[in-house]
């Protein structure tokens, strides 16, 4: 056991097995896992975990039938014919060292596609499908299904199971009275709803036998209007011991929930308590999840006896050695998984795999490979902003002999203003990351350089990664003193007054209100008062009334197109901006042309009439151009990436993925 994080790193004894750590890497759906054909990815996805020291590992849900399915044809296992595709995972991973549980999911009413049944009728929020309620023969028949997955996942190899009954997936929506409103023996009582559950673990541990592992991963806040109370929540988790689970791991929130619990802007490790709490009712191990992403957290944690191992499975996403670099007193070198989800989540939810903004290899292991190079070259690197960083360190890790160039005094450049929003503290975490790549990997650092074409004539090869400006919109008076650029105000040269008005509702423009309302650091309990959290659990799903928090400042966002606007770019997170926006009182405007800036304010022409909008400030964040004057016709040796080469929004994702690319074709 490592000196380093001594709870953290001790094994845990189950009894018939040991797991090396109380490292846990929570299920998350890559997309992979619906597809037989890419076994062999997943494969060496999990692989590479378990060679980066995790403990435990879980899959992304596996069907147990076709209702089950999330999406159309996804990843099902109820035949033999499954079990040799999942021999390639598990034997990958045992070959490392490592353990792994297959997940087995139910989506229930929040599958898309039209054979979605549900404890009763009742339609998802978030789904298209009305599902149908299951009969008493069909209830039966899918406890039979559970079964013979989990002795298929035994003969496929796997260490166990994991029976997915949290995040308002099947199993939740029949122990809820949200969705559950029969009156048969599944329904009504506490007792009836929760007899869908406890009857699916029995059934599982009677085909598998007792040394085989079963967690459940169980809602302890379901966050939703008819969910559970703490009293109903301890009585089904001791049900569930009791029927032969080995493990409890904590969900937190159903996906329909309003209340964001992943994202950034969530403080880390907020829901701690709740996992103490229930840790307290049980005697089998119990497993804390949700926003914890550095190993100080999780070694605490353990250490005070709130959990016997933490989930983390975006960070293990972000740095498959996140183990190994924790264990040898590596920390600076972790790639932390900052909680954005634009390469996870924002990813699986469009259909496509799931990556990581921070890591471009996360899913595509097999075909994303830093080798080393045959020739070491001396390369240049022209700006140390994301796409620059990451061509330089993955250049300098492959053997080539790197130069990195830096106009301004610091590394990060657009980070280094997203950072500074609140709830993107954790930005933080990738610049202090790559500052311990640039010196672990050897990488030349010269800030403070505006680089010329010829100081880079020595060069074999330059890669342009200069990123970009602000673009300044044709605006009548935008040299008035009220008018500044989101980069001034992000870098502090100039601030705002108390009333503003931000000009773009892009990902800049929600950024721009957050920072113009926040402060930075929320605690949790300011966080759980915001949005109406009871982290005690007493009341129906652990809500309570939002406070509305203090108005700093009165802000306008404005667009000129129709339409929604104020969500930001993600997928997965845009609603939770908007929400935070519309609680302090941001004023919306949508299909606005902007006329002029004056002493009287911003004018501009919104639903057919003249508007002045009397505001102290006007901040632009009307997107942005590249900076690429020294590639204006760049040699045959050079080639441009991120910002430099496409201006679209901050997308750090495709900056450091392209950066990284190119360094590969060196």
């Amino acid at each position: 056991m490592s000196s380093n994080y001594p709870h953290l790193l001790q094994p845990l004894d189950l009894g018939f097995t040991q797991l090396r750590n109380r490292v846990v890497m929570g299920s998350m759906h890559t997309g992979l896992e619906d597809r037989f054909y890419n076994y062999g990815k997943l494969a060496a996805y999990f692989a590479e975990r378990a060679r980066g020291g995790v403990g435990l590992m879980i899959t992304g849900g596996i069907s147990p039938n076709r209702q089950g399915w999330l999406l159309p044809f996804g990843g099902t296992m109820n035949r033999f014919g499954d079990v040799l595709n999942h021999r390639r995972i598990t034997h990958a991973v045992h070959r490392e060292g490592g353990k792994i549980l297959m997940q087995i999911l139910h989506a229930g009413r929040y599958g898309f596609h039209p054979f979605v049944v549900s404890a009763s009728a009742v339609k998802s929020p978030i789904s298209k499908f009305k599902p149908r309620a299951m009969t008493d023969k069909e209830i039966l028949s899918t406890i039979e299904d559970y079964a013979h997955t989990a002795r298929l996942a035994q003969l496929a190899g796997y260490d166990g199971v994991e029976i997915m009954g949290s995040e308002g997936y099947l199993l939740n929506q029949f122990i809820c009275r949200r969705v559950n409103q029969r009156t048969d023996r599944w329904g009504g009582s506490l007792e009836n709803r929760m007899r869908l559950p406890v009857e699916v673990v029995r059934a599982v541990r009677k085909r598998v036998g007792e040394h085989f592992i079963i967690g459940y991963r169980l809602s302890l806040l379901d966050l939703v209007e008819g969910g559970n109370t703490w009293e109903e929540i301890v009585v089904i988790a001791k049900a569930l011991e009791a029927a032969g689970i080995t493990l409890l791991n904590t969900g937190i929130g159903w996906h329909e929930a309003r209340i964001p619990t992943i994202v950034t802007s969530v403080p880390r490790a907020a829901f701690r308590s709740v996992t103490a709490r229930i840790r307290k009712e049980l005697r089998i191990p119990v497993v804390a999840s949700n926003r914890i992403n550095m190993p100080e957290d999780a070694e605490q944690i353990i250490a005070d006896g709130e959990a016997d191992l933490v989930s983390m499975a975006r960070p293990l996403l972000a740095d498959p050695e996140w183990v190994n670099k924790a264990a040898s007193g590596e920390t600076e070198r972790i790639n932390t998984c900052i909680a954005c989800n634009q390469g996870c989540l924002d990813q699986t939810f469009s259909g496509k795999r799931a990556t990581c903004l921070v890591n471009p290899r996360a899913g595509f292991e097999t075909e994303i490979v830093y080798l080393k190079a045959r020739k070491p070259k001396k390369i240049a690197v022209v700006g140390a902003g994301m796409a620059g960083l990451s061509a330089a360190t993955v250049a300098a890790e492959r053997g080539h002999d790197v130069t990195l160039f830096e106009a301004s005094s610091d590394i990060g450049g657009q980070f280094t203003m997203a950072m500074n929003v609140p709830g993107k503290e954790e930005f933080h975490e990738t610049i202090r990351y790559f500052r311990a790549q640039v010196k672990h990997t050897g990488v030349k650092l010269v800030l403070n350089t505006t680089v010329s074409k010829d100081m880079l004539q020595d060069f074999e090869a330059v890669i342009v990664a200069t990123g970009v400006k602000p673009r300044i919109p044709a605006l009548p008076g935008k040299e008035h003193a009220k008018v500044m650029t989101y980069a001034e105000v992000l870098k502090g040269e100039k601030v705002p007054g108390k009333k503003v008005a931000v000009v773009g509702a892009g990902g800049i423009g929600v950024d721009m209100c957050e920072f113009l309302l926040h402060e930075h650091h929320q605690p949790v309990d300011h966080w759980s008062a915001q949005w109406g959290v009871d982290l005690t659990s007493g009341t129906e799903g652990g809500l309570i009334e939002s406070y509305r928090p203090s108005i700093r400042r009165e802000v306008v966002l404005l667009q000129r197109k129709e339409g929604k606007m104020g969500s930001g770019p993600g997928k997965t997170t845009g609603w939770a901006h908007r929400l935070s926006l519309l609680q302090y009182g941001v004023r919306m405007m949508a299909g606005v042309e902007y006329l002029s800036v004056d002493d009287q304010g911003l004018h501009v022409m919104h639903e057919g009439q003249q508007k002045t909008l009397d505001v102290d400030s006007v901040i632009l964040c009307a997107g942005q151009e590249s900076v690429r004057e020294i590639a204006t016709e760049p040699p045959s040796n050079w080639v441009v990436v991120g910002g430099a080469r496409f201006a679209g929004e901050l997308d750090a994702r495709r900056a450091i993925k392209e950066g990284a690319e190119a360094a590969i074709r060196i």
